[in-house]
This record gives structure tokens, C-alpha cells and sequence, in this order.
């Protein structure tokens, strides 16, 4: 076969078009297709190693791609070829996990985490969730690929959060973006996490205790419900979260159907928890004298507490606390604090501390410690309740709390 001369950029930017396609060799099997339209294209004739069937791989057009890249293309499609791979085959892969790695944004990985994300929290927790990172995160970083997202990149778009004073909402953010990365690892995805340490870039936020009161101070409290000008509604909301010790949202959306006064129990299913597990509650006395006191306001409809706009919904979780304010505690009480005052009373009591927080409802890390807490503290918990009622009770100083009217 005789030797092919190679082609020179003179010869390659002076190729005229013809009636027919025509090709001009480099050498190696590197080829130059001339069109009768006037386009030029590279192409490498080679044996695919696989079939040992002739092929052509396209290298790209002139003279977005020169003599010189045409030629570097042909080294390396050469060095596959020695390792017995196909270079279109490996060309197309590389393709492909690019485009795959592109279309792989922060915004597109997010709604895949999401979906495994709000199954293991409670439905509020989730739409606050989601609405942090759509808010302070998507506008800037949603169409960015997870592998092109950079520590300082993020960063940057974090920074202004911070320079309001919003560190919470900032330890957040470094905390959703990192679960977000830690899911695209682990489904392969990506390779690493440049995120890791961006947290380390802000301060910390301080730990804000809620507003309480002090057990000696709960009489001042009931005196001041006793007095205030509320609605019945939410006098009783108030009492049956002091009652029960729950969280603002757990109370407020309380559902007649989640009620057994036979067994005289509260049960809130996994989805309207915090830590998306079902939490039972023991009604005491005085729950149930609120449960018989409210049922013909609401017992006919979905939620123990209806709005007083629309009673199809449940009262908002915000009402106990702004009553609270408007009783002169703004500052020293917020509804999720009766919380804490309860915790604080019971362990001045010298109740059992992991019985306590069973009754908040906290989760313990030990998984088989928290299903002892399910099952054989109930009857502890009953108990516990019980002197809370009791105290609550006492507290009132005979006011005519509804907690305090006989159950029948």
C-alpha cells in the first residue's frame, strides 16, 4: 500500500467542493470529507475491535476543529484501539455520563431526596423544608449540575443570609444542601461532596431557649387565662396542650378521629409528627372534661379546635401563641415553653427522665430504647400525666378551668 502524504493546513483550507463527496487522507486512517455544500469533516476509518468490521468515527467539523485536533483525536482514539476498545463506543459514554452529570442540577437531585425526605418527617416539617431551599437556594444554584457546585460558589450565595443575621436559617441551609449531596453520593451520582465543611464559614447560631415559666409561676399563668378575653376555643386549645404536653401544631390539628375516650387516649399518627412516628398520648381527667366540654362546638366536625374563619380547617398553630402575648406573657411564655415548664415540674418531682420524655415525645438514639418507650411506659406516662394534671389543677385555685369540670 503506498504511503499517504500528510495533508497540510494549506492543502485542508483550500479544498473546493465538488459535484460528488470527496476525501482527502492524513494518514492512519484520519480522513477529510469534502461535501458538494461546501462542509468539511474529520473522520478516523478504523477496525472496530469488537465485530472487525470497518468503521468511521466523526471527528468534528472544519475548521471548528483544526488539521492539529484532528490529528490529537487520532492519537487517542489509536490508544483505545491498542487496549482493544471501540473509541466511539468509549466517546459515547463519556457523552452520555456528561449529559447525564448536566442534567443532574441541584434542583432536579433535590426533588428526588425530597421524595425519600418527607416520608421520614412530619408533613409541616417537610413543606418547611422544601420551602427554605426553593426560597434561598434554587433561584441562584437550581440549574447548576451537582458536579460543578463548588464550597465557595455556595457558599456565596449563602453569605448574604448570614449578613442579615439569620444564622439559624443558615445552619439549615448547610445542613439540607450537605443532605442533598450526601444522597447524590450514595445513588452514585456524584463522586464526592465538596460541601462537606461549608458550615465552617459561618458562625455558630446561639441556642435561643424558649420563652418559659417556672412551675411557681404556673398560678400566675392560669389566673391570667382565667381573666383574659378569648374565645372558648382557644381557652381550651391552650389547656389541652398544657394538658397534654404537645407541640402547638400537634394540638391545634387535632382530629376527633385520632381520640379513644374509651381507652382514654390521644393517638397522633407518624405524618403529623416531628420525627414522623405515631405518638401516644394518655388522657387524663381533666383532657377528657375538655374533650366533653368542646364535643358540642366540634364534635361534629373534622378537628377538635376549627377556625373560627372556616371551620373546616383546624385552628392555627400560631393562636395559643398570640393569646399568650395578649395576656401580658410576650416575652416570657410562648405556647411551645408550656412544654418545658411541664418538663421542668416533672423533674423537680423526681419522675423518671426518660419517662418525661416519652411523654414530649422526643426520640432517644437508641432505636430499641424508643420502642420500650412506646410500649411499657404507657402506664408510667399515664401516671406522670396524671400529677401534671393534677398540678395544672392546683394551680388554678378552683378559677372553674374546664380542665377541672368532672369528665362524665
Amino acid at each position: 500500500m503506498a504511503r499517504v502524504s500528510p495533508l497540510t493546513n494549506t492543502e485542508v483550507k483550500q479544498a473546493k467542493p465538488k459535484d460528488k463527496v470527496y476525501l482527502l487522507a492524513d494518514g492512519g486512517g484520519l480522513q477529510f470529507r469534502v461535501k458538494p455544500n461546501g462542509s468539511k469533516l474529520w473522520q478516523l476509518r478504523y477496525t472496530n475491535p469488537y465485530t472487525k468490521k470497518p468503521a468511521l468515527m466523526g471527528f468534528g467539523a472544519y475548521p471548528a476543529v483544526s488539521l492539529a485536533d484532528a490529528r490529537k483525536l487520532r492519537e487517542s482514539a489509536k490508544e483505545l484501539l491498542a487496549k482493544g476498545l471501540n473509541p466511539k463506543d468509549e466517546r459515547d459514554e463519556q457523552k452520555r455520563q456528561a449529559d447525564l452529570a448536566n442534567n443532574n442540577t441541584l434542583k432536579h437531585i433535590a426533588e428526588k431526596w425530597f421524595e425519600v425526605k418527607k416520608t421520614k418527617v412530619s408533613a409541616d416539617y417537610a413543606i418547611d423544608v422544601w420551602r427554605s431551599i426553593d426560597l434561598h437556594l434554587f433561584p441562584t444554584l437550581g440549574n447548576v449540575p451537582l458536579h460543578k457546585l463548588t464550597a465557595p460558589k455556595v457558599i456565596d450565595v449563602i453569605r448574604p443570609i448570614a449578613a442579615k443575621g439569620s444564622l439559624e436559617t443558615v445552619r439549615r441551609l448547610c445542613q439540607r444542601i450537605n443532605e442533598i449531596m450526601v444522597f447524590a453520593l450514595n445513588t452514585g451520582l456524584v463522586s464526592d461532596n465538596p460541601l462537606i465543611g461549608i458550615n465552617k464559614a459561618f458562625e455558630v447560631p446561639k441556642k435561643k431557649h424558649m420563652p418559659t415559666l417556672k412551675p411557681n409561676e404556673l398560678p400566675e399563668l392560669m389566673q391570667a387565662l382565667n381573666l383574659a378575653s378569648i374565645k372558648q376555643i382557644t381557652r381550651c386549645l391552650i389547656e389541652w396542650q398544657l394538658h397534654t404536653m404537645c407541640r402547638p401544631n400537634e394540638s391545634a390539628g387535632a382530629r376527633w378521629e385520632e381520640i379513644d375516650i374509651d381507652k382514654r387516649l390521644w393517638t397522633i399518627p407518624a405524618k403529623r409528627m416531628k420525627m414522623n412516628r405515631e405518638h401516644v398520648i394518655p388522657l387524663t381527667d381533666q383532657a377528657i372534661s375538655i374533650l366533653e366540654y368542646i364535643k358540642p362546638i366540634s364534635g361534629h366536625r373534622e378537628f377538635l379546635f376549627p377556625a373560627d374563619r372556616n371551620p373546616r380547617k383546624h385552628a392555627n398553630e400560631s393562636t395559643a401563641n398570640v393569646a399568650l402575648g395578649r395576656m401580658g406573657f410576650k416575652g416570657r411564655l410562648v405556647a411551645h415553653g408550656m412544654r418545658s415548664l411541664a418538663s421542668t415540674a416533672l423533674n423537680e418531682q423526681g419522675f423518671d427522665g426518660d419517662v418525661i420524655e416519652s411523654c414530649l415525645s422526643h426520640i432517644h438514639k437508641n432505636e430499641v430504647r424508643n420502642a420500650y418507650n412506646r410500649t411499657d411506659y404507657l402506664k408510667r406516662r399515664q401516671e406522670v400525666m396524671s400529677w401534671w394534671s393534677d398540678f395544672i389543677s392546683g394551680a388554678s385555685k378552683g378559677s372553674g378551668f374546664i380542665g377541672d369540670l368532672k369528665a362524665t
